[in-house]
């Protein structure tokens, strides 16, 4: 993802999330840490036909790797995007020398949670009223990424991911 992506993720963001969607600010934030020897961020977005029809990012700080955001635009939905999304995430998390990944999920987003499922996420906790203003918990998951995490096998549309 680069700065030129944000307008197009932030439409993406609001149709999928329109109680709780991050601000192009949180963006900014976001990308202004996924960059040089430094850098404890990346973000990517997946194109089909040049638009944008999905995004991921991930943080990560000594060891712990944190699914920031994920999102497949609803005509996406059972194409295998999300699980290609993940993937990709999950190189990075990797890369970083993540020995875990944690991530939150709506409680009433069972979509997500199965998918985090198939890839080897346990629940392990809840935060209370954590997406806001909706005052929705949220699941925490977890991967120990010290073995394999399941490769799902789906069917995927040919969608480019550019890394940013």
């Amino acid at each position: 993802m680069r700065w030129w992506d944000i307008d197009p993720v932030l439409e993406l963001e609001r149709e999928l999330f329109p109680e709780d969607a991050w601000s192009a600010g949180m963006f900014w934030s976001e990308l202004a840490h996924a960059r040089g020897p430094r850098a404890t961020r990346r973000y990517v977005v997946a194109e089909e036909d040049g638009e944008i029809v999905g995004y991921a990012g991930l943080a990560a700080a000594d060891g712990l790797g944190d699914v920031q955001t994920i999102a497949a635009a609803r005509d996406q939905w059972g194409t295998g995007l999300g699980s290609r999304l993940l993937t990709d995430l999950l190189g990075y998390a990797t890369a970083f020398e993540c020995t875990e990944v944690l991530l939150e999920v709506r409680v009433d987003n069972t979509r997500a949670q199965k998918l985090y499922e198939r890839f080897g996420f346990e629940p392990i906790g809840f935060r209370r009223g954590y997406y806001q203003p909706g005052n929705i918990d949220a699941l925490v998951m977890r991967l120990t990424t010290t073995t394999d995490p399941a490769n799902p096998a789906t069917s995927v549309q040919e969608t480019e991911i550019h890394h940013g």
